[in-house]
């Protein structure tokens, strides 16, 4: 008789910061694997912006030279999570891209463990999160260099948006690195609407209303950066973010 997989706890890390109870229903998540051959190319775009709960589990195995292009937005109004695990051969290439725009109490997550198995492999994480009202923004992200996979090259680019004192955002990358030779960086910073900004907009004679828009439209805009349909993505996030002022 097969077992039912528990439900995590908050000692589970890549659960310290969930929405457990909106879990719960979705529980367990299924695995969903995405396998690249060696030298295949693939670009993927994913969007949450209904009303339901969501929770998507994406499991990527990238053989040598494959590169995997991943953007994402998540801005639904009830929970949504998003957990990939990522394994990059040798020159292999994984992008992801990732907006996430949440207010009115939901919890929305990207959890993401990116694994340089091989030499000469490269990531890029950009992560772009808005929280108003008391809206929760999440973002775990674990690039771990295993030992002999010299030359790699890994980042992590992750910033947040506060809207209102009552809107959280929980951001922890990290590196863990067992070779040499690696050129690895993460960036973090969580904030508000730089006042200075808005201040110089308005003295040119832009409302605050109108300059407040334009600055999150053009932070949101950099997570979708290159992809395919980076205009349609773009339109859908600007459209979350007008549901949200």
């Amino acid at each position: 008789m097969s077992q039912v997989l528990a439900l995590p706890t908050r000692r589970d890390e890549a659960f310290r910061y969930a929405d457990l109870p909106a879990l719960a229903p979705l529980w367990p998540v299924a695995v969903e694997r995405i396998v690249l051959g060696a030298g295949e190319v693939r670009a993927m775009a994913i969007t949450h912006t209904g009303d339901q709960p969501l929770a998507r589990e994406l499991l990527v195995e990238l053989a040598a030279g494959a590169s995997f292009t991943l953007h994402l937005l998540n801005a639904g109004t009830a929970y949504g999570r998003f957990s990939l695990t990522v394994t990059l051969g040798a020159g292999a290439e994984f992008t992801l891209g990732a907006a996430q725009l949440a207010a009115a109490g939901q919890t929305l997550e990207v959890v993401t463990r990116v694994i340089h198995a091989a030499p000469d492999a490269i990531s890029r994480q950009t992560v772009r999160s808005v929280a108003a009202s008391k809206g929760v923004v999440n973002y775990l992200g674990k690039v771990l260099v295993e030992k002999g996979a010299d030359g790699t090259d890994g980042s992590q680019s992750v910033r947040a948006m506060l809207l209102d004192r009552t809107a959280t955002a929980n951001a922890k990358p990290e590196l863990e690195i067992h070779a040499d030779d690696v050129k690895c960086a993460h960036g973090c910073a969580v904030g508000e609407l730089d006042a200075n900004a808005l201040f110089y907009m308005a003295q040119r004679g832009l409302p605050p209303e109108t300059a407040k828009r334009l600055m999150l439209q053009a932070f949101v805009a950099e997570a979708f950066t290159g992809a395919a349909d980076e205009e349609v993505l773009i339109g859908q996030a600007i459209a979350a973010l007008e549901a949200m002022l």
